[in-house]
């Protein structure tokens, strides 16, 4: 089995290189079409909870790399609580999670020891479904067609996620881009999109933006990324878009007036290997934001 990280910067250096071979190879990881999955969403718990975060881009990058078309990752043991066999030749992955430990410090002039919340990463070995055999079968993935009823499902999808956000859309032009300074959205009109799917990954991408707002999440850079700042908000709101495209059982491939900033990425990639982890769970936070408002529209409805 190839070595596979242990520490927290073994971990970070194994994703975060990864992610620089692929931006490096004019890919992006976090690209997911029908034709490998046979359906979209994002990687699953043998329970069928959805991972979050670096886990998201990580697993759809490992199953990209392997041909796994499965969704689900499972430890060993949850395999064979299931029934399954993880076979002899399975390469295994890693599910990464943080964890904090307090340090203690040098006593204050008081005399009270101060202590120190230090965060690491942890991991443990996952493997694809694919890699499994004798689990039931929705494990395994199917064959989804985009039919015109899948597409009709989808659209449902799409309209509950975003008909609740409460921003301020506009259409016309043929430009995509959130406005900070009149606090709105403008979109071309959705005819001009190849699809609805298409319409609903930029409308994704900008209402990542729209969260970073200063009265609503507040999401700043500069201090951190200093000139690369605009190019890591740009990278939260693919990573976002992606992610929403997922949850929604969208390709997200659909995104691509952004593939600019793959020189701007990889350069910060290379210099900060925690970068991405930074990326990730920003972009999760933004998608929670999001998600909170059809939450409080069901909530009103019920």
């Amino acid at each position: 089995m190839a070595h596979l990280p242990t520490n927290s910067r073994e971990i970070a250096a194994t994703i975060t290189d990864t992610i620089i071979a692929r931006l490096d190879a004019g890919t992006l990881p976090w690209r997911r079409g029908w034709s490998l999955t046979g359906e979209g969403g994002r990687p699953l718990r043998h329970e069928g909870t959805p991972y979050t975060g670096i886990n998201t881009l990580w697993l759809w990058a490992t199953a990209e790399e392997r041909g796994y078309r499965s969704r689900y990752w499972m430890t060993r043991r949850q395999a064979e609580e299931l029934g399954g066999r993880v076979h002899r030749t399975a390469r295994a992955s890693i599910s990464v999670y943080a964890s904090t430990f307090r340090k203690a410090g040098r006593p204050t002039l008081t005399g009270e020891a101060t202590a120190a919340l230090i965060r690491f990463l942890r991991s443990y070995l996952v493997y694809n479904a694919d890699e499994v055999e004798g689990l039931p079968a929705y494990y395994y993935a199917r064959e989804v067609p985009p039919t015109p009823l899948a597409l009709s499902q989808r659209q449902e999808a799409i309209n509950s996620f975003f008909l609740s956000i409460p921003a301020a859309v506009r259409h016309g032009g043929d430009q995509a881009y959130f406005c900070p300074g009149t606090d709105h959205i403008q979109l071309p009109r959705p005819g001009a999109f190849r699809s609805a799917d298409a319409y609903a990954s930029t409308r994704g991408h900008e209402s990542v933006h729209w969260t970073g707002y200063g009265a609503r999440l507040d999401r700043t850079f500069g201090k951190r990324f200093g000139d690369q700042a605009y190019a890591m908000e740009e990278l939260v709101a693919e990573l976002g878009s992606a992610m929403i495209c997922g949850e929604l059982g969208l390709p997200t491939e659909l995104h691509d007036s952004h593939a600019s900033y793959i020189d701007h990425w990889l350069r910060i990639l290379k210099a900060d290997k925690s970068a991405i982890f930074v990326a990730a769970t920003k972009a999760e936070q933004a998608i929670t934001y999001l998600r909170s408002f059809a939450a409080a529209s069901d909530r009103i409805a019920a």
